[in-house]
């Protein structure tokens, strides 16, 4: 990846908008994927709860805005 902006970036991106973690997937963390993931999707199955599902939401957003600044230390 190029860096901030850059088209994998991008995809990266917006496979986070479909899948929570899954644009940190793409771009090889593996480890921030499956916070991302545990985080966001933990806070949608406890939907009922209010504050965990304004969590798992604020932890999708993070997720997509990550994937999108994410630079590669080369």
């Amino acid at each position: 990846m190029s860096g901030q902006g850059s088209g994998g970036n991008v995809i990266a991106a917006i496979c986070n908008v479909f899948f929570p973690g899954l644009g940190q997937l793409v771009q090889g963390r593996i480890l921030a994927a499956l916070i991302f993931a545990i985080i966001a999707f933990g806070g949608y199955a406890l939907w009922f709860l209010v504050v965990p599902a304004i969590i798992g939401a604020i932890a999708h957003l993070w997720a997509i805005i990550d994937a999108a600044k994410f630079k590669a230390n080369e």
